[in-house]
């Protein structure tokens, strides 16, 4: 069963979102909302700057910290229609956010501490006029118009380590080691530019250009290792960590559009077809 939102839900939040958001990059700036809280959620924000249970339609702020438990997640919607999905364990800062509805362009700058986190861009997926990044402790993600998924932290080097892409040994830091995937847009996408991402590893960057192709980075001071395909016990343990899975009854808000990660990534019906997560040669 997938969940999205219904016209009048969409409109009704979005309707929240204009009437009370300035676009800036000021520390304090309301940038968004909680559509979805599930569970174990702490957030601080402009109207309780102490950590506390969150609720939905809560209004988030740049310098706002969101922190999820086990078997938690959040969905936040920002005034650009991107959606970030902030997973179990996860400590997440929206440290930036600069949108030009005129120009349907955005600017969107995160941090994960920890945990796993899903990042789709809104209005600027389509015009390819995005500049965001998002930054893991050891890694720094660039952007351009797509969906990215990662985690940071133990749970990374879980998946990492049964990884058949990854074919050598690594210590890595439970504190920051980070796994990082492009999701898409892939090949088939009509109509939006194909999505990438640049990863900034010390001096290095290294760029992903399709669709399942993922990097882990072991910890501090160690190189990234890929990029490689992730495979599909990974797309799932991720998946999985993220609660993409809506709730019947419980997560009305959550926006998943099966068409968008059907298309563009490797949801069911990746690249090569259902199940998949690969690309040719």
């Amino acid at each position: 069963m997938s969940a999205m939102f219904t016209p009048v839900r969409k409109l009704a939040i979005l309707a929240v979102l204009t009437t009370a958001l300035v676009p800036s990059g000021t520390m304090g700036q309301e940038v968004g909302i909680t559509a979805v809280v599930r569970n174990n959620v702490q957030v601080t924000t402009p109207a309780n700057p102490v950590l506390h249970k969150a609720k939905v339609r809560e209004r988030i702020a740049i310098g706002n910290d969101v922190v999820t438990g086990a078997a938690s997640m959040t969905q936040l919607l920002l005034l650009d229609k991107t959606s970030f999905t902030v997973g179990s364990n996860a400590r997440v800062r929206i440290d930036r956010f600069v949108y030009d509805p005129a120009r349907s362009a955005s600017s969107i700058s995160a941090s994960v501490a920890k945990g796993a986190f899903r990042f789709m861009s809104g209005r600027s997926l389509k015009n390819g006029t995005e500049g965001s990044s998002i930054r893991t402790p050891v890694a720094s993600i660039g952007i351009r118009g797509t969906i990215v998924e990662g985690v940071v932290g133990e749970q990374a080097i879980d998946i990492a380590r049964h990884e058949p892409g990854i074919t050598q040994d690594f210590e890595a830091d439970p504190e920051t080691a980070s796994l990082i995937v492009l999701r898409g847009p892939g090949r088939n996408a009509q109509g939006v530019q194909r999505g990438a991402i640049d990863v900034t590893v010390g001096d290095a960057v290294i760029p992903l250009e399709d669709a399942g192709l993922a990097l882990f980075v072991p910890g501090p001071g160690q190189p990234p290792i890929g990029p490689f395909v992730l495979s599909q016990r990974g797309v799932q343990s991720l998946r999985s960590m993220l609660g993409l899975r809506p709730i019947p009854g419980q997560d009305r808000n959550l926006v998943r559009d099966p068409t968008t990660d059907q298309t563009f990534g490797c949801d069911g019906g990746g690249q090569d077809g259902p199940g998949t997560c690969s690309r040719s040669q």
